[in-house]
């Protein structure tokens, strides 16, 4: 194709404007790579509350338009930011998106998400109209937009904006499939027929995730690893049969990281930089770290261990809950910050005070906290009991701080065992989910701290990992033009 791909990224969420995962870090920051590599590429996602509360000038640019919800039209209209890097445009309709949270509170999701996420997905040809914007690829992400490849085949045939439009649906997280009642199957203005097995039926419910699934080009998924696992019925939620019969246009392509944002030598939310060679400011940090969450002094030569999740049973909290006691009792200090279930909320405010020095707690999301926890602990852990991808494992390569996962999915891809004699390796897996198994990778880890010489190779082995963006967004850019030249 002689002239540049245009695409239209999809999406629910996406940095810096709103943010509850790793789908926001990929939509913020995949389009500026493929921007460099010549594609024209726009973003479209909701006006929610949380992106007006960022006081980012905004200007409009269409109005009264028309989106659907079911058979009635629903006006909406379309904000962009006055400046920026690539093109954002804000679906606004106050009446599904002016809410606290983007998809629910901690009490549950948001009763009407089938209706909010459907008509967001009506809202794609309206907006390519009114911008003349005509895309080679529309790239969806999660069940949030995925009923956009069903639209393009089943409602929008004789629109000419997106005529040859190939779609690219990429999984983050097949956990979450979009699931609602079947009664509410009319809201999304499509023929009954399409409720059936080859369509977005799922067990007697309505699986969005499925429908995409089902009619997109393309699927991706955001490592080689869970590509494979989703496959199985061990990862695959009930989809795995699916997935298997469309295992040709499934492709596992491992997300990047923003080293603009995260690398120990240019961070601005840090007390001192480093870098592989020169590793001083990583004891400042260290120092500054221990300070922020009031841990022993006379700790100082011991490690400190990290951790920054979602506070739930996928992330591994349930292996944390088992062994902290046993790991406590050693000369070491964790800290641990986010939010996530209730039970792992009250769980940790009951267990800090049991160790004071030694147990550091914040329920919150606080990004320059997630930096100086990058920069100044000593190992990193990540137990997860399935894991899409992972970033923080990425980040803490590149700030030395050793990673100790579970070998699944985006963690075993990223993550090489090391053997600290020879050398090798950048951080420590352990197979078997349970407490025990957890609990050796740990030791080995603590182990191998012990001899600061094979500590600092192991370090600096984690330090030269490059998993910056423009790889995975040259993979994307060879899918796209695979789709759009294959005609």
């Amino acid at each position: 194709m002689a002239r540049n791909l245009r695409v239209l990224f999809v999406a629910s969420e996406a940095v810096p404007f709103a943010k509850t995962g790793g789908l926001a870090d990929v939509v913020g920051t995949l389009p500026n790579a493929l921007k460099d590599l010549g594609s024209d590429v726009r973003v479209l996602m909701p006006y929610y509350g949380m992106v007006k509360q960022g006081k980012i000038p905004m200007t409009t640019v269409a109005e009264n338009l028309e989106g659907h919800l079911g058979g009635t039209g629903l006006a909406f209209d379309v904000k962009t930011p006055e400046s920026g890097d690539y093109p954002f445009y804000f679906v606004e309709r106050d009446e599904f998106f002016e809410r606290s949270q983007l998809y629910g509170t901690p009490k549950g999701d948001y009763f009407d998400n089938l209706e909010r996420f459907s008509f967001f997905c009506s809202t794609i040809l309206p907006v390519c109209q009114n911008l003349g914007f005509q895309p080679d690829v529309i790239h969806c992400h999660d069940w949030q937009s995925s009923l956009v490849p069903v639209y393009l085949r089943h409602r929008w045939q004789g629109a000419e904006i997106l005529n040859g439009a190939k779609t690219v649906l990429t999984i983050h997280n097949l956990a979450y499939q979009g699931l609602f009642y079947k009664e509410k199957f009319p809201l999304l203005g499509l023929d009954w027929s399409l409720f059936g097995i080859d369509g977005l039926e799922y067990y007697d419910q309505i699986s969005l995730l499925k429908g995409g699934i089902v009619f997109a080009d393309a699927i991706t998924t955001v490592s080689v690893g869970y590509s494979e696992e989703i496959q199985t019925p061990e990862f695959g939620y009930g989809l795995e049969g699916l997935l298997r019969a469309r295992a040709s246009a499934l492709h596992g392509i491992l997300n990047g990281v923003d080293y603009q944002d995260w690398s120990p030598e240019n961070d601005r939310l840090i007390p001192a930089t480093f870098s592989k060679g020169n590793l001083a400011g990583k004891a400042k940090n260290k120092a500054a770290l221990m300070e922020a969450f009031n841990l022993d002094p006379k700790l100082s030569k011991a490690p400190i261990l990290a951790m920054i999740s979602r506070l739930a049973d996928q992330k591994g909290f349930d292996l944390v809950a088992a062994m902290l006691p046993e790991l406590l009792d050693q000369d070491l200090m964790v800290v641990i910050l986010g939010t996530g279930e209730e039970k792992y909320h009250r769980w940790l405010a009951q267990e800090a005070p049991k160790y004071p020095g030694k147990l550091g707690v914040k329920i919150a999301f606080d990004n320059a906290l997630a930096h100086l926890m990058e920069a100044g602990a000593d190992m990193f852990l990540m137990p997860s009991r399935f894991e899409p991808c992972g970033l923080n494992q990425m980040y803490s390569l590149k700030y030395g701080t050793i990673p100790i996962v579970r070998a699944t999915g985006g963690l075993a891809d990223t993550v090489a065992q090391a053997d600290p004699a020879v050398g090798s390796g950048t951080g420590f897996l352990f197979t078997d989910y349970t407490p025990e198994a957890f609990a050796a990778a740990i030791n080995a880890a603590l182990k191998a701290y012990k001899n600061q010489k094979q500590w600092r190779r192991l370090v600096e082995n984690a330090m030269s990992q490059d998993f910056s963006w423009e790889r995975s967004a040259s993979a994307y850019l060879n899918l796209y033009k695979l789709l759009v030249e294959g005609e």
